[in-house]
Order: C-alpha cells, then sequence, then structure tokens
C-alpha cells in the first residue's frame, strides 16, 4: 500500500517551498538589508562632507553656483 497523503498539506508545502525560492532569488538580487543600506549612505555622507570641508570657496559644489569671476 502507498502512503496516505493530504492534499491540503501537500499544496501549503509546495507553496511554502516556491516562496523560499522566490525569497532566495530576491536576497540574492537586491542584496542589502535595510540597515546595510543605511550605513553605507552615511559613510558616503560622512566622505562628502570631509571633501566638502576642504574645497576652497566652496568651488565645485553641486548644489551652488559657482562663484563669478570679476575683473
Amino acid at each position: 500500500m502507498s502512503e496516505i497523503v493530504n492534499l491540503r498539506q501537500a499544496r501549503k508545502r509546495a507553496a511554502r517551498t516556491v516562496r523560499e525560492e522566490q525569497a532566495a532569488a530576491n536576497r540574492a538580487k537586491f542584496g542589502q538589508s535595510k540597515t546595510e543600506r543605511a550605513a553605507a549612505k552615511a559613510e558616503a555622507e560622512k566622505r562628502r562632507a570631509l571633501l566638502d570641508g576642504a574645497l576652497l570657496d566652496g568651488a565645485g559644489r553641486e548644489d551652488e553656483p559657482p562663484a563669478p569671476k570679476g575683473r
């Protein structure tokens, strides 16, 4: 005789497997958690602030127009 299978449980098990495979694919595709993204953003902002602090006369800043050249 063969084993009795509860179809409801078998469907749930199959759906769970599909969801787990999709989650693994998404983790590989998108890669970073919210905390890692926030840490990377904070590090980039820190580097930008350090570089902006070393600029002379604000030249090269993206959010300000260049200083006018006088004659």
